[in-house]
């Protein structure tokens, strides 16, 4: 399996095409979910039975993967209608099993896994088939193991709605960058707040597991990572992605990280490292909105995300965030705020501005990361452009960004200069004033010629809208001036 990971995921995908009961993608990938998290599960149970001696499990001994779900040939196996009967009595059960305050995270999320997820599947005998897929998968195998943390990759590849709204896959290459510039150290703790399927999770702990050299800091490890997702589809794979990559205890937490007063945070609530890319191009309510001060309040989804960051930062800690061009060159009040109080409480020290087509397929928005420390005022902050490597036009879902794309990056970090490329800076300084004076517009260092590439009708419109609001601000804030003027003058 271990060598043919996208074979595994097309197999099951192809034998769910020929269910009724499915439609698109996203529920054939929530089926893989649901069932490969009951698979992996078990393999985690039994580990936890060798090193409990009262381990008792939360599933009742007839659901559990081991009792129904193996097909050993002999002809006894749960298929057909049969099957479809018991996996909606497994359905019924697992939504609703007891579970206390003071119950371990890893028995309580078997019930928050199923609390909305769906059983779709109207042939029982392809279900059979989609069980035995599954189940065939070694958990013991260190190689299917190693193949497994990278699923999510290929099944978000394969998910072609994932792109709207502003939530997409973060491509592997850049939650790594990431997690390496912020430099994680045993004992901190890093949260991601929208925090998807958990990649930069994993990215952490894959750069932090570097440092475990005793019993101690394998503990430190396992509880060095939060995240919130408030989608069941994607917090799914969170659990799953954490539990496979060797967190007994995954600390996800199903919900909506802006339906909380950003003012009650308090010094247990903050966090010593935040890596997050957080969704945009979405429009939030007024309720969302009223859990936010009056001058940082906005609709726009990672306006308000970039705000709880700034109130749940612990002093000097670190942050790395990707966000779109619309942040850096908005002008609008919140905004213009929102960056305010980011370089008057933190040290903006880096923006890297990316190409548009990192995100390809599901995106061709141009994005970019900001560094900030909480450890005082920023005083300049560096930029640097990081051209499309040579040989490629743009990426794409075949030639996606890989990490070594990020080398002249990383071979600039630690040498900083400024750069020209004709008559365009690829890097420079800009000291706080500077910025302040441009009316904290950080749509600074970018790319001086539009790429090459034609956006998809709804990415077109997202873009236009996004400079429209920005645009539409400024003109609502010079009319209220002038109205302002008339009536004092009437």
């Amino acid at each position: 399996m271990a060598t043919n990971l996208g074979g595994l995921v097309k197999r099951l995908q192809d034998i769910m095409r020929n269910d009724p009961g499915i439609n698109g993608d996203a529920q054939r990938i929530e089926q893989i979910i649901w069932a490969l998290f009951l698979k992996v599960y078990d393999a985690k149970e039994e580990d936890w039975e060798m090193d409990e001696d009262d381990y008792q499990s939360i599933i009742p001994e007839p659901y559990r993967w081991r009792n129904w779900a193996h097909d050993d040939g002999s002809g006894t196996a749960r298929t057909g209608e049969e099957l479809l009967d018991f996996v909606t009595e497994l359905f019924s059960t697992l939504k609703n099993l007891p579970i206390t305050p003071d119950m371990p995270k890893k028995k309580r999320i078997v019930k928050t896994m199923f609390e909305e997820t769906n059983q779709y599947m109207k042939d029982g005998v392809l279900l059979r088939q989609v069980i035995n897929v599954i189940d065939a998968i070694d958990l013991e195998s260190y190689d299917d193991m190693h193949a497994l943390g990278d699923i999510y990759e290929t099944i978000l590849k394969e998910l072609q709605s994932a792109g709207r709204a502003g939530e997409f896959y973060t491509p592997r290459a850049v939650t790594d960058f990431m997690a390496d510039r912020i430099e994680p150290h045993l004992g901190e703790r890093m949260a991601d707040f929208a925090c998807g399927t958990g990649g930069f999770l994993v990215s952490w702990l894959r750069e932090l597991e570097k440092q475990i050299k005793t019993p101690d800091d394998q503990a430190l490890w396992n509880n060095s990572v939060y995240g919130i997702e408030k989608k069941q589809f994607p917090y799914m794979l969170a659990i799953t992605n954490l539990l496979l990559h060797g967190i007994d205890n995954p600390n996800i937490d199903h919900g909506n990280s802006l339906l909380h007063d950003v003012l009650d945070y308090t010094e247990r609530d903050k966090f010593d490292k935040i890596l997050m890319n957080p969704p945009y191009g979405g429009s939030e309510k007024k309720d969302v909105m009223s859990h936010f001060p009056d001058d940082l309040a906005d609709s726009e989804t990672a306006d308000l995300f970039m705000s709880v960051i700034l109130y749940r930062l612990k002093a000097n800690g670190r942050a790395a965030v990707v966000l779109p061009d619309g942040f850096l060159f908005g002008t609008d009040n919140t905004k213009v705020n929102i960056k305010k109080k980011l370089m008057a409480e933190c040290d903006l020290h880096t923006i890297i501005r990316l190409p548009g087509s990192v995100f390809a397929p599901y995106t061709s928005i141009t994005t970019n990361i900001l560094f900030f420390d909480r450890t005082h005022p920023t005083e300049k902050t560096w930029f640097y452009r990081l051209d499309m490597p040579e040989g490629y036009k743009h990426f794409s879902k075949t030639k996606p960004m890989r990490l070594e794309h990020f080398d002249p990056v990383k071979a600039w970090w630690d040498d900083r200069r400024e750069i020209l490329e004709g008559d365009f800076p690829k890097a420079k300084c800009y000291t706080a004033d500077e910025i302040a004076a441009g009316g904290y517009n950080l749509d600074l260092c970018g790319f001086p010629h539009e790429e090459e590439e034609i956006l998809e009708p709804m990415e077109l419109i997202q873009k236009y809208q996004e400079q429209r609001k920005s645009l539409n601000d400024d003109i609502d804030k010079i009319l209220a001036r002038i109205t302002a003027k008339l009536e004092d003058n009437a």
